[in-house]
């Protein structure tokens, strides 16, 4: 298993993920399963209970149905960008994949801006299309939010498909249809199935979406969980409900490694087919007419949202103002969370530098084993290292809340960096180790048989290798760290309100105008955060 040194390094990720998760998460198992001795009593009250069964089914039906939507947009977004070359097709790309990184609520803002009683979609049809606070509402914005996954996911793995597969499928009869069910398909299945698996994941944990757009009438169990807690203090409901969602998570979790693995290995191939070259004679055909019309729709579906609030940003008292960018960068005191919102920028900013900092630190030991050692057990330890992406954060709140309350480390902002490291370290030890897995063994092998030790070797050879795969995780670190939400809203003081709780805030008094200038400060950091993973061409899902 290789030198001491990796080892004793191994142990400072491994004693954080012990004391910040997996501590909180048996906390969270014995208040659930623990009265006077073990009992499934709890847990079966609430499985037993006409609402908690409700949510539980109705979580798991609007994850399958999101991901089918999100399916059924993103793969034709897949197919054109793997097969055509057109012009402005990278910026296109760009703006697809905006959604991803934009937090949540900023979605659920836009939503609410368009589909609201007094949106402007409601403003152009004359009546509310019913949309907003319904299932309908909870089903497009999470497509909205996940459907770049699909199509970044799916379209890098159609591009490396080996074209002599086709070629020969064409030479002995096959076109059309049955090219494409016969021989294409299975080639990018895995990466079909990855990216539905992974859509799904954070169908069934997100918690701003429903939240806002769904309401408590169609409450998930991030929201029911949320409920328990923080509305009802009901904290043995809570986390009976989280011990249920827990084992759900686990369960869906181990799906989407399985299939990562297999996207994996497809996606080592290095065979990069050019994509074919939209000629003016293309764009009067129905292929033409196809791309067109599913660029137009994606754009009116994808940009509309943002553009809602950017336009709600500039209007105040109905007229073109930036009084409410002047209010967003004024140093008054705002009672509403406890702070200014310089304040609460400057919260945003630390807490995300301070996430990448502490992510990196625990996923690169982790990777490094993950990619060099071979021992009994692997798989397993993987699933555990990965565990976090399946728990959201209302449970990891709860778990922190239950652990921590009596000591002096809760209620401060390094209980908060914790968590949200927690939360966004599996992203970057996804990153780093696709990126090792991208690199050629014999490179170490040749670093070895020049002498060097095999951490050397990886430090040397292989890590500079994967610093772009370092990049990515690490601006994904940020990005989820100023878009958190749940975990945030639970362990933080007034004064350490990040500029995603004041947005929840400031919707939650109507106050739409502060709420759309600090989300499009959310969207540029977002989008700047993006532009950065692009250049470092890496993929990080």
């Amino acid at each position: 298993m290789g030198s001491r040194l990796p080892k004793l390094l191994l142990l400072i990720p491994l004693a954080f993920l012990v004391v910040f998760f997996y501590v909180p998460l048996v906390s969270i198992l014995k208040t659930g399963l623990w009265e006077n001795g073990f009992t499934l009593g709890h847990v079966t009250s609430v499985l037993s209970n006409d609402y908690h069964r409700r949510v539980i089914l109705f979580t798991i039906g609007q994850a399958i149905a999101s991901t089918l939507l999100t399916l059924a947009l993103g793969l034709p977004g897949a197919y054109i960008f793997a097969k055509y070359n057109f012009p402005g097709k990278d910026t296109v790309k760009a703006i697809l994949t905006v959604p991803f990184v934009v937090p949540s609520v900023m979605v659920a803002l836009g939503f609410i801006l368009l589909f609201g009683k007094s949106g402007l979609v409601t403003g152009l049809l004359g009546r509310d299309p019913g949309i907003l606070y319904s299932w309908k509402g909870i089903l497009l914005a999470h497509a909205f939010y996940n459907f770049p996954i699909v199509v970044r996911m799916v379209s890098a793995l159609w591009e490396r498909i080996n074209p002599h597969y086709e070629e020969a499928a064409m030479a002995l009869g096959a076109r059309g249809w049955r090219l494409f069910w016969r021989v294409t398909l299975p080639m990018i299945s895995p990466a079909i199935f990855a990216s539905a698996m992974l859509t799904f994941v954070f169908c069934f944990l997100s918690f701003s979406i429903p939240l806002i757009i769904g309401g408590y009438r169609y409450a998930t169990m991030e929201v029911d969980i949320f409920t328990s807690i923080m509305v009802l203090l009901d904290f043995r409901t809570g986390a009976a409900m989280a011990i249920i969602q827990i084992a759900l998570s686990m369960a869906f979790m181990y799906l989407y490694l399985k299939a990562l693995d297999a996207y994996a290995r497809r996606e080592e191939q290095r065979i990069l087919r050019k994509p074919v070259r939209f000629t003016r004679g293309d764009w009067l055909s129905l292929k033409g007419l196809f791309v067109a019309v599913y660029t137009l729709i994606v754009f009116v579906f994808i940009v509309s949202p943002l553009l809602a609030v950017l336009y709600d940003s500039l209007r105040f008292n109905d007229s073109w103002s930036l009084e409410n960018y002047r209010r967003l960068f004024s140093s008054g005191y705002n009672p509403m969370f406890g702070a200014t919102t310089l304040d609460v920028i400057r919260n945003s900013l630390t807490f995300g530098l301070a996430t990448v900092f502490l992510s990196v630190l625990v996923a690169l030991p982790v990777a490094y084993a993950l990619h060099r050692w071979n021992f009994r057990g692997r798989r397993l330890f993987d699933v555990l290292v990965m565990l976090p992406l399946a728990s959201s954060p209302v449970t990891l709140g709860l778990g922190y809340i239950r652990v921590f309350h009596t000591t002096r480390l809760y209620y401060t902002v390094w209980i908060v960096i914790a968590a949200h490291t927690v939360i966004a370290y599996p992203f970057v030890l996804r990153a780093v180790s696709t990126s090792l897995k991208k690199i050629r063994p014999n490179l170490w092998e040749a670093a070895l048989s020049l002498g060097a030790r095999e951490w050397r070797a990886f430090l040397r050879v292989e890590l500079p290798l994967a610093v772009g795969g370092v990049i990515v995780g690490a601006i994904f670190a940020f990005a989820i760290s100023i878009a958190e939400l749940g975990a945030t809203y639970m362990l933080a003081r007034p004064e350490y309100t990040t500029m995603t709780v004041a947005v929840y805030k400031f919707l939650g008094a109507r106050q739409f105008g502060p709420a759309s200038a600090l989300a499009v400060l959310l969207m540029v950091l977002s989008t700047l955060s993006f532009l950065i993973i692009e250049k470092a061409g890496e993929e990080v899902w």
